[in-house]
């Protein structure tokens, strides 16, 4: 329907159509999206960025089976530019991405745990961000070793086969690997709506671990798969807890940080293995940044040494400076120590999905076995179609001596199959066989062994068909070649293990002189921070035309804050990072600093201290939620928290209290009432609705929020309650008193 739909559009729309030239027709935008984007956007999915469950995207498939069909496998090396062309009748994009394909799969370039590609010729390197590598005229390749086992089935028709774009060849679906390369090379993709980022992990430990998952699928993964494993090695801050939850979720991150190593004698640090997403160019660009703001000062220099022999990063030291504690600084506040994002997102049967490492060996080892089948049945019906054929052979032999009499009186060439099988009882492809039999093949030595053969046959025949119908003899051949696989290509682990206990934490680290200030925040969300010294020399306070001052705080430059946005959002910051301003500039607009969303602003700020005390939220439907300060400290450095506070209603105003006082709310109605905060239970759940305090009748709202100090009521006693929730009562002209609603 949809197609007509949209042929009849294009048919409207296309100027040489006669009659309706120029003609402009409406077309809506669920329906372009439906015509025109929502196949782009599959087709990204299922035919670039995402991988199978053979491991490859479909341009390391195209590109490692043209280098197979060239004879690379076994053959010597052959120019990058002869391999890039060839691709190209399997892979109808620009060269230049068909190379950048073949560089990633290389060992030259180091960003698989086991490359595919034998390399030749700079390659680049993964773990650098400027070194580019050669033109593919310059470099030379060939299939690694290891790659034998993305081909050892192929010709046994373990995978469909399918026609190339333009029918001249056929190219395969999927690469039938011996082993599941989905875990062992690691694979980024981002598609339309969707990604991937599959780490890789150890080749010898995903071995063990699918053959303990095929014995016993619920077996303890952590067992014999404890982590990732990355080509450029490095430490994982260990939690098997949260390597446990990516393992059933196929989400979450884990930190890896760089190794390094003290040189006493020279005083200096050489840093020799990075985490994988990190580069040394990002490194060194983030140290010089940090030095030159002043941020550190324990070093002299740092410099790049990597040379042929690997990576090398050398940091020289200042003159009593601890090397430890240096790094665990840098660990902070550089690559030094990155986080990997993981998302297993695969496709299955076409369709994305992403699964947790054992769903990942369950939909392998199904797939596997199927193609151990397929393999199974091919070679079973070869050896049939050789025992048809032998057993035609055998009744021939049996009076070879009547066969030459047919053939010699025979008179057409034609006729001579014909008669062979009239005087033998044989069919056509067994009389054909016969046939081409050289005259010097009849004899003792051949009749005897076509017949072992026979036997050789119909033995094989027997046991292929076992495997045919035995779930545990396929298990069996499986695990076995994992063992040969592991054994052939294992090796040790390249990324180490660091426990949480084990990460050295500084006990005192160093901060930077704290001096006290005077903030301002406006309306507007604009913020100045203020020496005394330039407090007293300021004149009045500039603000933006329309804007206000909403309050003001003495506190100290070091001290945090807390920025409440309208969009139930809290960004966390400290003052330190404002630059002492003066009365006569607008100050830093909090938003834009802070990298508010778009349109989003500021509902409320406040400085949290040591977090004891609580948040009060007062909302337009006359709830008000008490959540404890607690709530919104965390043990890292999150710079924003969703779910600050509840989106069921609009809030009013929020305080932050380090005790229990009494409030006011007006409604829309002109009523008013008194109740206390120690009437209301803190919650530690930041996005609480609270509980109604304010009975509100049918379109009433509540629109005004005020401290009972201060807010001008005379008689107390009218509006206070004891109970919630409550109506208040109507207000009195001598209490409207102040009407500004503040936000703290």
């Amino acid at each position: 329907m949809a197609k007509k739909k949209n042929d009849e559009l294009k048919h409207k729309q296309d100027p040489n159509v006669e009659g309706l030239r120029g003609e402009l027709t409406e077309q809506g935008i669920c329906d372009t999206l439906e015509w025109n984007f929502m196949p782009y956007a599959m087709s990204i999915i299922v035919s670039r960025a995402i991988p199978e469950i053979d491991g490859f995207k479909p341009s390391h498939r195209k590109l490692l089976y043209t280098m197979y069909k060239m004879g690379l496998l076994n053959g010597g090396r052959t120019k990058s530019a002869n391999i890039v062309g060839s691709t190209m009748r399997l892979n109808p994009h620009g060269d230049q991405a068909i190379y950048e394909t073949m560089v990633r799969l290389s060992r030259g370039n180091g960003a698989l745990l086991h490359p595919f590609v034998d390399s030749k010729g700079n390659f680049g390197k993964v773990y650098s961000r400027d070194m580019a590598y050669a033109a593919p005229r310059y470099t030379e390749a060939r299939l690694e070793p290891i790659a034998a086992e993305l081909f050892r089935d192929i010709d046994f028709d373990t995978v469909d086969m399918v026609d190339n774009y333009d029918g001249t060849m056929q190219e395969p679906t999927l690469l039938p690997t011996t082993f599941p390369n989905i875990l062992v090379s690691n694979n980024t993709g981002i598609a339309a709506g969707m990604a991937s980022n599959i780490c890789g992990f150890n080749l010898r430990e995903v071995c063990e671990t699918t053959k303990a998952f095929i014995r016993d699928p619920k077996c303890d993964l952590l067992a014999t798969l404890p982590a990732p494993d990355f080509p450029t090695g490095g430490e994982i801050v260990y939690d098997p807890a949260e390597i446990g939850a990516i393992y059933e979720s196929g989400r979450g991150s884990f930190k890896v940080r760089a190794r390094w190593r003290y040189v006493e004698a020279e005083k200096l640090i050489e840093i020799y293995e990075i985490p994988y997403t990190a580069s040394t160019e990002a490194v060194i660009d983030k140290v010089s940044e940090l030095i030159n703001a002043g941020k550190i000062r324990e070093i002299n220099d740092m410099r790049d040494e990597t040379d042929l022999s690997g990576l090398k990063l050398t940091i020289d030291l200042k003159r009593g400076v601890e090397p430890e504690k240096l790094m665990q600084k840098l660990f902070r506040m550089t690559p030094l120590e990155d986080s990997f994002a993981c998302n297993f997102n695969l496709l299955i049967a076409g369709m994305p999905r992403v699964l947790g490492v054992r769903e990942i060996l369950e939909e392998w080892v199904a797939w596997r076995s199927e193609g151990v089948r397929r393999r199974t049945y091919y070679q079973l019906q070869r050896k049939k179609e050789r025992l048809h054929l032998l057993k035609g052979l055998a009744k021939i032999l049996l009076d070879i001596d009547k066969a030459i009499a047919i053939i010699r009186g025979t008179e057409s060439d034609a006729e001579v199959v014909p008669n062979l099988m009239i005087g033998f009882g044989i069919d056509e492809v067994q009389a054909n066989f016969v046939a081409e039999i050289k005259l010097r093949n009849i004899n003792k030595e051949y009749i005897l062994k076509k017949t072992a053969e026979t036997e050789e046959l119909e033995k094989a025949i027997e046991d292929l068909e076992k495997i045919l119908k035995s779930d545990a003899r396929v298990k069996s051949i499986i695990v076995k070649e994992l063992d040969e696989v592991s054994k052939k290509y294992g090796t040790d682990r390249r990324t180490g293990l660091i426990y949480d206990h084990e990460v050295f934490v500084e006990e005192t680290p160093e901060a930077e002189p704290e001096y006290p200030v005077t903030v301002f925040v406006s309306q507007q969300g604009y913020l100045k921070k203020i020496t005394p010294q330039s407090l007293r020399m300021s004149g009045e306070q500039k603000f933006k035309e329309g804007d206000a001052l909403s309050f003001s705080r003495e506190t100290t430059s070091a001290a945090e804050l807390l920025v409440f946005s309208d969009r139930c959002q809290v960004y966390k910051t400290k003052l330190d990072v404002f630059p002492d301003g003066k009365a006569s500039v607008l100050g830093d607009y909090l938003p834009q600093k802070l990298g508010m969303d778009e349109g989003e602003t500021v509902a409320a700020v406040c400085f949290p201290g040591d977090y004891q005390g609580f948040m009060l939220f007062v909302y337009e439907n006359g709830k008000v939620a008490k959540v404890e300060l607690s709530a919104y400290a965390t043990k890292s450095n999150r710079k924003k928290l969703t779910g600050a506070y509840s989106d069921k209603s609009p809030l009013k105003a929020a305080y932050l209290m380090t005790e229990d006082t009494q409030l006011v709310l007006y409604s829309t109605e002109g009523r008013a009432l008194i109740f206390s905060t120690a009437q209301l239970s803190p919650k530690t759940s930041r996005d609480t609705q609270g509980v109604a305090v304010m009975t509100l009748k049918k379109k009433a709202l509540l629109h005004r929020v005020a401290l009972l100090t201060g807010s001008g009521i005379v008689n107390e006693s009218r509006y206070r309650t004891r109970s919630i929730p409550a109506a208040g009562a109507l207000l009195k002209d001598e209490d409207i008193g102040n009407q500004t609603v503040s936000l703290l």
